[in-house]
């Protein structure tokens, strides 16, 4: 694959063209010439769009694509098509599926199914056995074939003992273990976030105070055993304290927030919108401001969509009922492009990830492997459902305005142009 992408800005911090307008040679997958004009000599196509920037490709570290199990809800190959389209050249796939991610042989599953596409898939593995919380999975096997980290998804390790060993365990393979925010002996079956909202729409709350009480044990445990942990999706002003913190300490500790996180509040409840019904709970806009603050000051290290297909049969249903859950790889950088200053998001879509879950981060230079996302930071638009390319339509930012666009994606010695 042989392209010229004309005047693009390019957004690297470890590139000598950082915030510089350059035109780019790629040959063969490679960036061979990097400069502010270069002649197409040999004919190769141009790319050359509206406010053009690039940026090392993206990584997302929390998606969900259904399969195997819930094809209904999202396939890898529809899930991977979707991703690419979204800037993304690479994401960590959770593994709540059925069956569960829980050996060798389902890892091996996930990236022999998604060969061929131009976006790479990395297995999250399951922690404990069938995602039970009773018996360690087969952690050293997964990561030997391919898998980037270990947890449940969604469900806490609630019997502290065994989180206890696995960060111990996982240090013998420098093992990444995941832990959700969340002691649902104190979130039960909640909704919602308790507060205001939840009050007067009747709704059961889900406490702030359940997801900084799992987080505290969490952080009490890694400074016991040492090892690593990743906090997937923190929500609360308190939990980005308690981060900061930990890290101040010398812990090896990452976290990461989700798009909606950043950018809903539990106001959106109104009206009873299945699509905003997510897990961690949306707060409040004091919870959304500490976790802005959070990306800036590099408390919080990436930043995910943590896209989770849900079938229309669980969603248009009373909202006591409907399942949790909202897609965001299409929306993410749209939702956040005058949120976040441009480098921080790129860098929490990019470098931070990559390095944190193991993966191999290029840089825009010459000689490099051609590892890109195109995008433009400043055009407006409307969300609607004709930009989804997910099979499910559960988006909490539907009829929301969106101000930037994705163009595409090189990687791989492929070219993906919307």
């Amino acid at each position: 694959m042989n392209v010229l992408i004309k005047s693009a800005v390019i957004i690297d911090k470890n590139s000598s063209f950082h915030k510089k307008k350059c035109d780019i040679l790629i040959e063969k997958g490679m960036i061979t010439k990097i400069a502010t004009s270069i002649k197409n000599d040999q004919k190769f196509r141009e790319i050359e769009l509206e406010n053009l920037h690039v940026s090392n490709g993206w990584f997302d570290t929390s998606v969900s694509f259904g399969e195997p199990g819930y094809e209904d809800r999202e396939t890898i190959d529809n899930g991977l098509k979707t991703a690419s389209r979204s800037g993304f050249t690479a994401v960590a796939v959770n593994p709540n599926t059925t069956p569960k991610i829980d050996n060798k042989s389902a890892v091996e599953f996930l990236i022999n199914k998604a060969n061929g596409n131009i976006t790479n898939l990395y297995p999250i593995g399951n922690l404990t056995k069938n995602a039970e919380g009773i018996e360690m999975a087969e952690l050293y096997d997964m990561q030997n074939s391919g898998a980037v980290a270990f947890g449940d998804y969604n469900k806490p390790i609630s019997n502290a003992n065994l989180m206890k060993v696995a960060l111990l365990y996982a240090q013998n393979f420098n093992g990444l273990v995941m832990s959700f925010p969340q002691d649902n002996s104190i979130a039960r079956d909640g909704l919602a976030n308790e507060g205001e909202n939840s009050t007067k729409l009747g709704l059961k709350g889900i406490p702030a105070l359940a997801e900084e009480l799992q987080i505290s044990r969490d952080l009490f445990l890694l400074e016991y055993t040492g090892g690593k942990l990743h906090i997937p999706t923190i929500t609360t002003a308190t939990s980005v304290r308690l981060i900061k913190d930990a890290k101040k300490k010398g812990l090896d500790v990452s976290c990461s927030v989700s798009a909606h996180h950043l950018t809903l509040t539990d106001t959106e409840l109104h009206g009873f919108n299945a699509n905003v019904k997510v897990t961690p709970p949306l707060r409040t806009q004091k919870d959304v401001k500490a976790l802005i603050k959070g990306v800036e000051d590099g408390t919080i290290d990436m930043i995910t969509s943590d896209h989770n297909p849900i079938d229309i049969e669980h969603k248009k249903v009373e909202f006591n009922n409907a399942k949790f859950g909202t897609i965001g790889l299409e929306s993410l950088f749209g939702v956040l492009s005058n949120k976040i200053s441009i480098e921080k998001l790129i860098n929490c879509l990019s470098e931070n990830p990559k390095n944190r879950f193991g993966l191999k981060a290029t840089s825009i230079n010459e000689g490099e492997i051609a590892d890109i996302t195109l995008f433009n930071p400043n055009i407006e638009s409307i969300f609607t459902e004709s930009n989804i390319l997910s099979t499910s339509k559960n988006s909490a930012f539907l009829n929301k305005k969106l101000y930037g666009k994705v163009y595409g994606i090189i990687a791989k010695n492929k070219l993906a142009i919307n």
